[in-house]
């Protein structure tokens, strides 16, 4: 018998353009996995369990499906692949000929696609949500903090304030179709919420194509459909940022989602003092908590909600996740105590 796998929900998921990520629970760290990777088992006549992992959106992608027919499911899951290639060519800003690489290189995006509206409409209700906590404009806060680090030093306050002076969603225009900023040198980064709008896009390609029983993990945003194997619900574990203990806690999952935002995985100086997630409001790293795991009905929702609150005081995240139906969350501040809203659930 082959025990059930717990899919680890990891704080390296910020990694939407570049980056690595453990799969899960027993999985090789990337420098030993394969560009891509595919395998089934047969549980009884009728049921297999299929999965592939491939590198997309620079981190490894695995599409996990309990399906009557192997091949289906690997036709399914080279339709959901090609989907999120779509996607990312559009939403990374890294990209030079990207939409998102467009607005950031000229300040205006006419006629942006829909994929692209449809996430800076979502952004900006959650920048409103969170009274500012989650902010698209922040990236030349992130620019500034890269660029320093890789010159060998921190930026100064003074520079900090500059950058500042770019950052905000009132300069941000959206109307008719249209993005466009009001000042020079402004940017976006969609990368707290593009990961998870992609996960999404990719298990509609599954369902839509009769593999309705599946799970995707993409860096520890996942994504879960219908039953594990042996109609078992998905098995989900948050990691431990202090990586003492197991697990701090595990839930289970038929249909829904999760993501995870943590200061514990990406720093830009030796000293970890400072992070990837950066508060837009004061410019500086977050020190409130430690890891913050979102219950979300989509990845899209799961992904700004975790980020938004990681930048928040525990007990502001707890009552923002109050206001959001069918959400939960799991935090870990700073100091190691966990916080949970009511409506998350343990197994």
């Amino acid at each position: 018998m082959i025990p059930a796998k717990k899919y680890q929900c990891d704080t390296r998921r910020r990694s939407f353009i570049k980056g690595a990520a453990l799969l899960g629970l027993g999985a090789a760290t990337t420098g030993l996995l394969p560009a891509r990777s595919a395998e089934a088992v047969l549980f009884g006549a009728k049921e297999y369990k299929v999965s592939t992992t491939r590198l997309a959106m620079g981190t490894y992608v695995n599409m996990t499906a309990i399906h009557p027919s192997r091949d289906q499911a690997q036709e399914a899951f080279a339709l959901a692949f090609a989907e999120i290639d779509r996607l990312t060519g559009l939403l990374s800003r890294f990209e030079a000929d990207s939409p998102v690489a467009r607005l950031n290189s000229s300040g205006l995006l006419r006629h942006a696609p829909q994929e692209v509206l449809e996430l800076v409409a979502r952004s900006l209700y959650y920048h409103r949500q969170s009274n500012g906590a989650f902010d698209i404009t922040v990236k030349p806060l992130i620019d500034l903090y890269r660029q320093s680090f890789a010159d060998g030093h921190k930026p100064s306050e003074e520079q900090i304030d500059s950058a500042l002076d770019r950052v905000g969603t009132d300069q941000l225009r959206f109307q008719d179709g249209h993005v466009a900023f009001t000042r020079a040198d402004m940017g976006i980064t969609l990368d707290g919420i593009a990961k998870g709008f992609i996960v999404d896009r990719a298990a509609e390609i599954l369902s839509r194509h009769g593999v309705t029983n599946h799970l995707i993990n993409a860096g520890g945003d996942i994504r879960t459909s219908g039953a594990a194997a042996k109609g078992k619900p998905w098995t989900i574990a948050v990691q431990d940022p202090a990586k003492k203990r197991e697990y701090p806690d595990i839930i289970t999952l038929t249909s829904g989602a999760i993501a995870t935002s943590g200061n514990y995985e990406v720093y830009y100086d030796n000293e970890k003092m400072f992070h990837h997630i950066i508060d837009s409001r004061s410019g500086h790293s977050p020190v409130h908590s430690s890891s913050v795991t979102v219950q979300a009905p989509t990845v899209m929702d799961a992904d700004a909600l975790s980020t938004s609150i990681f930048v928040m005081p525990p007990a502001a995240g707890l009552a923002l996740i109050a206001g959001q139906p069918g959400c939960a969350c799991f935090v870990i501040a700073a100091n190691g105590d966990t916080h949970q809203s009511p409506s998350w659930q343990s197994s």
